[in-house]
């Protein structure tokens, strides 16, 4: 049963990473774009553990700051109570001076341990942002890649005047077009052009029959 299970699972794994290669194989932009908005929410997702990490150790350099600060407060009046004869004064500042000094040590390496887990999560973070920086430039150079191939099949399709079986204008036969047109124009023009003279002519000989009446 278990192998069954496990030729199901592998049949499974299989087909999902060939419909991933189909996909980027189709469109590897939209494939990246996924994986980018997935190493942007990774790397916001990590953003907020590095600034858990330095709240905590700027707790931890409160709270041993205090404990220094109460350690050495007991140890004032520890000397005091034994210097006034309060034996039992004496002992219980005694007893928290070590209390508090313990726990300073306790938070001292607490602080200490947190600090340098701090320095390798900014270190990762900031190698983080590199590698995203890297992928934004990657998916630019990509999408220029693909509008180059998408211009230059497009003009492929326009010059090379035996590709495909469609009818319509090659580059050549819109040249050609062209020239019938512009040659077309220009007869207009002249035979436009001679009309008007030859208009003008007629009107010119039309005023000189006229009779000048006297």
């Amino acid at each position: 049963m278990s192998t069954l299970f496990t030729r199901i699972k592998n049949s499974i794994a299989a087909d999902f990473h060939e419909m991933l290669d189909q996909k980027e194989q189709k469109n590897p932009i939209a494939l990246l774009n996924q994986y980018l908005r997935q190493c942007e929410q990774e790397t916001d997702r990590v953003r907020k553990l590095v600034e858990r990490q330095y709240t905590l150790t700027e707790e931890f350099t409160k709270e041993h700051r205090e404990a220094k600060a109460h350690a050495e407060k007991r140890k004032r009046q520890a000397d005091l109570a034994l210097q006034a004869g309060e034996s039992k004064l004496h002992e219980f500042a005694v007893a928290e001076q070590q209390q508090y000094e313990e726990r300073a040590a306790r938070l001292n390496q607490s602080r200490e341990e947190a600090a340098r887990e701090l320095q390798n999560l900014e270190q990762k973070f900031e190698q983080m942002k590199h590698k995203l920086k890297d992928m934004y430039v990657k998916r630019m150079e990509l999408m220029g890649r693909e509008n180059i191939a998408r211009a230059n099949r497009g003009m492929n399709k326009v010059l090379d005047a035996s590709a495909g079986a469609k009818p319509g204008l090659r580059f050549d036969e819109m040249e050609r077009y062209l020239e019938r047109l512009e040659h077309q124009v220009n007869s207009d023009y002249h035979r436009n052009t001679i009309d008007e003279r030859f208009s003008q002519l007629e009107k010119q000989w039309e005023n000189k029959e006229k009779p000048t009446i006297s």
